[in-house]
């Protein structure tokens, strides 16, 4: 089922505007400070064994973190502040982790206020560490592409939908459906009059119809090498992201919704093309 993020109570009510607040936030903000500290003492103070007391002792001492005078490493631990809380979040997976001392709800619970928190990062997949949910690069790229496309008359409304398709993919409520509807819209609008200009309802579809019948017409600041095709491989992502909707059309069975992870994937390969038709990257022979 498609859903749409949800506002606040006094955005839907009138009484405040909305503020777009879905972005990935780097280090720890005020809203994560005492989640993640709450989180750090819990890990570390659901009882006193000698084994949890050393992997405290152990944070502290690869982190090169002092302990002040009569405090353990557990107690002083959980108060730590600012961005050295993800250190100490980090370290925790790793050394719980080797000792096999990380248990599944807190491992949950983790990950729930990361996602939730709308953190840049999250628990990698062996579940030993965090990592960068999006690298900083790679935001700053997207971002980019959105503000030439809202500079960029002929790209439409490309702008628009590639940053609606970014807040679904990794804002506080993902909606993978969604991020891949705008997705294909972005790159729709960024393609149109390059594509089918004179094709008033347009769409990825019918752009890879047209490149599929008249591919001379077309090319790319891409160096091709002599006998190949220089429009190969943006058609290759166009139709990458248009065979990926699994749920564009109803049929007899089951309609399969977009995973998030395919979604995401979807929401990068859209800001490449996007970037690429309003750059003029990509381009059709008078």
């Amino acid at each position: 089922m498609t859903t749409t993020a949800r506002q606040r109570f006094t955005v839907r009510a009138g009484l405040s505007e909305a503020v777009d607040d879905d972005a990935p936030y780097d280090g720890v903000p005020d809203h994560l400070d005492r989640p993640l500290r709450e989180w750090v003492n819990s890990v570390l103070r659901p009882n006193t064994t000698v084994e949890q007391s050393m992997v405290a002792e152990a944070v502290a001492l690869r982190l090169r973190i002092t302990v002040p005078p009569r405090h353990s490493a557990a107690s002083y631990l959980g108060q730590i502040i600012d961005d050295e809380v993800l250190d100490v979040v980090d370290e925790l997976l790793f050394l719980l982790s080797r000792v096999n001392r990380l248990d599944k709800q807190s491992l949950v619970s983790l990950g729930f206020i990361l996602d939730q928190g709308g953190s840049a990062y999250c628990i990698n997949a062996e579940k030993n560490g965090l990592e960068v949910r999006i690298a900083p690069a790679v935001r700053d790229a997207v971002s980019h592409t959105v503000a030439e496309a809202a500079a960029e008359s002929s790209a439409g409304s490309a702008s628009e939908h590639l940053a609606a398709a970014w807040r679904a993919a990794y804002g506080r409520q993902p909606d993978p459906v969604r991020v891949y509807s705008e997705s294909i819209k972005a790159v729709e609008a960024a393609a149109h009059s390059v594509v089918q200009p004179n094709h008033a309802r347009a769409t990825l579809g019918t752009m890879l119809g047209e490149i599929g019948n008249a591919r001379a017409k077309f090319t790319t600041a891409l160096d091709t090498p002599a006998g190949k095709d220089p429009i190969a491989p943006v058609e290759a992502m166009m139709r990458a992201l248009w065979d990926g909707q699994t749920s564009r059309h109803g049929k007899q069975t089951a309609t399969v919704p977009e995973t998030l992870e395919a979604a995401r994937a979807g929401v990068h390969l859209a800001a490449t093309l996007v970037q690429w038709f309003i750059s003029g990257a990509v381009v059709r022979n008078p």
